[in-house]
């Protein structure tokens, strides 16, 4: 037996829509990050889940898929709220009625934020959770921002993972829209801003980051962002068949999936890597 160090983010929830309040924005994919994955000699299959797919007005987002590798299992993200928030990796944020937020998974996750008004016209949702933080809540019907992600840098470089999707804001019986709630750092998507003049779009969280994504007042929300699968082992400590794409940083091969595939160890090198002597059975 050998160890590897992986990152598995699941796909993110799409934005939720409330007609006239504001919808919640897109709970992050769930992050798992294990640098001591146990691995043997076997073909392994990788899932990498799709985001959750934009919806119309007046409709709950839809969940993001989840990502697998081995038994590490990261759970889609959470819908944003027409009312309440899905449940997922991360969770949904509420709609701008003040509606439930959805929770996030142990160890994966945050919850979404709360939505609100500014006791008038003006409504706004709250934001979708992140791997790093919850989503912010709204406050006097000011759309919230998508809780942070996570930081990781298994591929030779610190990128973020798992940031919430931005809240979309209202406009009821004539109110506008103050502002816009804006992704969490990690890939979340912006949600709509709606006022008596225009409506800009909300957008979709970023491939391959399990980003959530934007509310939306009225129309389409965004998408869930893509997740993905990333393996890491000191080079020529393994031979290992990929079908996802390689690099090497810092004396490691990296295997990256951005779509599901297979990752085959055929054998372990034990020659080439004394520390693995100590991750014998």
């Amino acid at each position: 037996m050998a160890t590897v160090s992986t990152l598995v983010v699941a796909g993110g929830g799409s934005g939720g829509s409330r007609l006239n309040r504001g919808g919640g924005g897109g709970g992050a994919g769930g992050v798992i990050v294990n640098t001591s994955f146990p691995v043997t000699v076997q073909s392994y299959t990788i899932t990498v889940g799709v985001g959750g797919g934009s919806v119309t007005s007046g409709i709950v987002g839809n969940n993001g898929n989840n990502s697998v590798f081995g038994s590490l299992n990261a759970v889609g993200g959470g819908g944003g709220g027409s009312g309440a928030g899905n449940n997922g990796g991360s969770g949904g944020g509420g709609a701008g009625d003040g509606s439930a937020v959805g929770t996030g998974t142990a160890s994966q996750g945050n919850a979404g934020g709360l939505g609100s008004s500014d006791g008038s016209a003006n409504y706004a949702g709250g934001g979708g959770g992140g791997a790093g933080a919850v989503g912010n809540s709204s406050s006097s019907g000011v759309a919230a921002n998508g809780g942070v992600g996570i930081s990781s840098s298994i591929s030779g470089s610190a990128v973020y993972y798992g940031g919430g999707g931005g809240a979309g804001s209202g406009n009821f019986s004539g109110g506008n829209g103050a502002s816009t709630g804006t992704g969490g750092n990690g890939g979340g998507g912006t949600g709509s801003l709606s006022n008596s003049s225009s409506d800009t779009s909300a957008t979709a969280g970023t491939a391959n980051t399990g980003g959530g994504g934007g509310g939306s007042n009225n129309g389409h929300t965004g998408a869930g962002g893509s997740g993905i699968v990333i393996i890491s082992y000191p080079t020529g400590s393994l031979t290992v068949t990929s079908s996802g794409s390689r690099t090497t940083s810092g004396g490691n091969t990296i295997d990256t999936f951005t779509s599901g595939g297979t990752w085959n160890l055929t054998s372990i090198n034990i020659s080439s890597n004394a520390s693995f002597l100590l991750n014998l059975i």
